[in-house]
């Protein structure tokens, strides 16, 4: 039995201050480093203490914070993987949520979402994104690992699950799993008939207290 736990990071710093996140390296908030904690509690009470166990994650700042608290916790040092990073916004990262909002160009709906250019320069298109994304999942699973924790970020979990359910990739251009800040989505794949569930999406049970 394989179990993939996927860790959007909580509370950040753009998240409060109403600035573009993608790659902009912001740090969890006070609210978003308590609310790892309670990740990593509820992933301890979830995985047995004798299990192998790995941590993957994002290399900005705000999914390593996070991962390290569940390493730390787990009893393990987390990994770092780029290809896990949010999508990029180019340069609008860092500046007011405003300056995109009044810049963007929507995806049409139908045709080519996937290569669709947002209209802000240096951002990544949609099948950019997903591509990388594809890629560290593939490399992920193909590691022999009994629980592994992916921590990422909102717009690539996506991606992540996506690839979990073996979803082709010309088929991504309208796909989206919503999935709030600090949540966790719990994904197994049975011995037996190695059949992929989605046992949960976006779960803050465990941000209650």
């Amino acid at each position: 039995m394989r179990s993939v736990y996927v860790i959007t990071h909580p509370e950040a710093a753009h998240h409060v201050e109403k600035v573009v996140g993608g790659w902009h390296d912001s740090p969890l908030t006070p609210a978003g480093r308590r609310a790892a904690v309670a990740v990593a509690r509820a992933l301890r009470a979830r995985i047995p203490e004798e299990a192998e166990v790995e941590v993957v994650s994002s290399d900005l700042l705000r999914a390593r914070q996070t991962a390290d608290r569940v390493a730390e916790l787990l009893g393990v040092e987390a990994l770092s993987d780029r290809r896990l990073r949010e999508k990029s916004y180019g340069e609008a990262e860092g500046r007011p949520q405003e300056w995109l909002d009044r810049r963007f160009v929507p995806p049409p709906a139908a045709g080519d979402r996937m290569g669709h250019h947002e209209g802000v320069r240096g951002a990544e298109t949609r099948a950019e994104c997903a591509r990388r994304v594809y890629a560290a999942m593939d490399g992920i699973l193909r590691r022999p690992c009994e629980h592994q924790v992916v921590v990422t970020h909102g717009f690539a979990l996506t991606f992540v699950v996506a690839f979990w359910i073996g979803m082709p990739f010309e088929s991504l251009g309208s796909v989206s799993f919503r999935a709030p800040s600090g949540s966790i989505t719990v994904l197994r794949e049975d011995d037996f008939f190695h059949n992929r569930q989605v046992v949960s999406l976006g779960d803050t049970g465990h941000l209650d207290g």
